[in-house]
């Protein structure tokens, strides 16, 4: 089967953008210059770059023209949460841990309304000052131990020694936004003065077999121990 020239032509220009003959933020061509280019119809480009948009390997602004995205896009990228002080300070208390079935965190768990979870509300500390304050949500048939909070202050070590299971190799989604004003009670919680901001972090890591969710994981994190580097390989 003959492929559809639009799509050609996108496999093209898309070469382009991943060997390096445009730059992220670079200017790109116009559908006049595609036109003449490849010899096709502007239905055909407008195809082809419309399809790249969709893909995010561009952008196009109203009456500038099209753009090379300055996403990474196809691109490898390693994102480290850098702690920026000894780990050997580094402390957690565990706060709570209830037996809970909110609709709308079962939803989160992929689970049925009649299943359970628990919720663990945990206190990070580096030399006594409160850095960290996570709710963790996790199915109920992960917690072999309910009335003993202190025994899920590392939940990953519980997942590795309880299930032979380790979340750093499992799939995940993260995301981090500024939480600004900070919730009264978080900011209570994290000794914050005044109006200061907060890393919100939402997380949720999945297991191999599907739909399988070991965590969600909500976290606020103190803007002033926060500190992310990312490396494009």
């Amino acid at each position: 089967m003959k492929t559809p020239k639009y799509l050609t032509i996108k496999n093209d220009l898309k070469s382009q953008i991943l060997n390096g003959t445009y730059s992220s933020g670079d200017k790109f061509y116009s559908q006049a210059e595609l036109v003449k280019m490849y010899d096709a119809s502007s239905i055909t480009v407008i195809r082809a770059v419309q399809e790249l948009v969709k893909e995010g390997y561009l952008v196009r602004y109203q009456g500038k023209g099209t753009f090379v995205s300055r996403k990474h896009v196809n691109k490898l990228v390693r994102f480290t949460d850098k702690e920026i002080f000894s780990s050997d300070e580094d402390q957690v208390k565990v706060l709570s841990l209830t037996k809970e079935n909110d609709p709308n965190i079962l939803k989160e768990l992929n689970l049925s309304t009649y299943e359970h979870y628990y919720k663990i509300v945990r206190l990070r500390t580096a030399d006594g000052i409160p850095y960290i304050y996570h709710q963790s949500y996790i199915p109920e048939r992960f917690i072999r131990r309910p009335k003993d909070p202190d025994y899920y202050s590392s939940i990953y070590q519980r997942f590795r020694s309880d299930f032979s299971i380790n979340l750093n190799d499992m799939p995940s989604k993260e995301i981090n936004k500024i939480c600004f004003p900070t919730n009264e009670f978080v900011a209570n919680m994290l000794q914050l003065k005044g109006e200061q901001p907060t890393v919100f972090q939402e997380k949720k890591i999945r297991l191999s077999v599907k739909n399988t969710v070991a965590e969600y994981v909500i976290t606020y994190k103190r803007w002033d121990y926060y500190q992310i580097e990312i490396a494009n390989d």
